[in-house]
């Protein structure tokens, strides 16, 4: 079990399965990779539709994402499924904040697509007033 403080100063816990020595009392470090892709697409999705004041809500990002057989058992294929709830939210704001996450913004992202892993997204949008 390792504790993971940040430069923030935020602390984290990871381990690993009892297979592979953990004692499954954390986060799996290749886990992390993906939370911090899902949180900085996020960010950025939310950011983007403020800005074009968009009366978003909320925003739930669900990750998919496929690993290769052999060691180093890198992701090969990261899948994420933005659900963007709001009030009026215009689909072509929501599908540009999308491709502006992936294209500009998200570092992680974009690191990670240039590093091989095929990337894709997708995007949802809820509208309680609809609901």
């Amino acid at each position: 079990m390792f504790l993971a403080e940040s430069g923030s100063g935020h602390t984290v816990v990871m381990d690993g399965p009892p297979e592979a020595g953990g004692r499954n009392l954390g986060i799996r470090p290749m886990e992390m990779v993906l939370i911090g892709l899902g949180g900085c697409s996020s960010f950025d999705v939310v950011s983007i539709l403020k800005k074009s004041r968009q009366p978003v809500e909320g925003c739930e990002t669900f990750l998919e994402a496929e690993r290769a057989d052999t060691e180093p058992k890198v992701f090969t294929r990261i899948h994420l499924h933005f659900v963007v709830r709001g009030r009026g939210l215009k689909e072509a704001q929501v599908r540009r904040a999308v491709e502006l996450s992936a294209e500009k913004y998200c570092s992680a992202s974009i690191m990670l697509a240039r590093g091989g892993v095929s990337i894709t997204h997708d995007y949802e949008i809820i509208d309680p007033a609809r609901d």
